[in-house]
C-alpha cells in the first residue's frame, strides 16, 4: 500500500511539472531566440532591408515609423517592443536574441553582424 501511494505521489508530481511547463508556452509566452536581420522601419519594410537604407530608416523612424527587424531567413517583419535597445543599430544587419511573439520581438541583446 506504501508503495501505490508513493507511485501516485511521484506520478502527481511528474504531471504537475509537465503541465506547469507546458503553461507557460499556452499563456503566448516565447522562449528566448536568436533572429538574424536587419534594422528597419515598419513604413519601408523588407525594402528597407539592405546596407543603404539607414539614412532612409532614420528619417522614417524620426517621422514616427515604428522600428521594426525584417529576418534574413524569411523577409518577416516584426516590430521592435522596446526600440531603445536597437536605436545605436538603425540601419545595420545584427543578431538579435530576444523573445518573438507573433509579429512582435522583445529584444535582450543585440551584436553587429560582418
Amino acid at each position: 500500500m506504501k508503495k501505490l501511494m508513493l507511485v501516485c505521489a511521484v506520478l502527481s508530481i511528474f504531471s504537475f511539472v509537465v503541465a506547469t511547463a507546458s503553461f507557460g508556452d499556452d499563456m503566448g509566452m516565447s522562449k528566448s531566440q536568436t533572429v538574424k536581420g536587419w534594422v528597419s522601419d515598419s513604413k519601408c519594410g523588407a525594402k528597407g532591408a539592405n546596407a543603404k537604407a539607414e539614412e532612409c530608416t532614420k528619417k522614417c523612424l524620426s517621422e514616427g515609423a515604428s522600428m521594426v527587424v525584417v529576418t534574413d531567413k524569411d523577409q518577416k517583419v516584426l516590430t521592435v517592443d522596446n526600440p531603445d535597445a536597437l536605436k545605436d543599430h538603425v540601419g545595420h544587419h545584427v543578431s538579435v536574441k530576444g523573445h518573438v511573439n507573433g509579429e512582435s520581438i522583445h529584444v535582450d541583446s543585440v551584436k553587429m553582424m560582418m
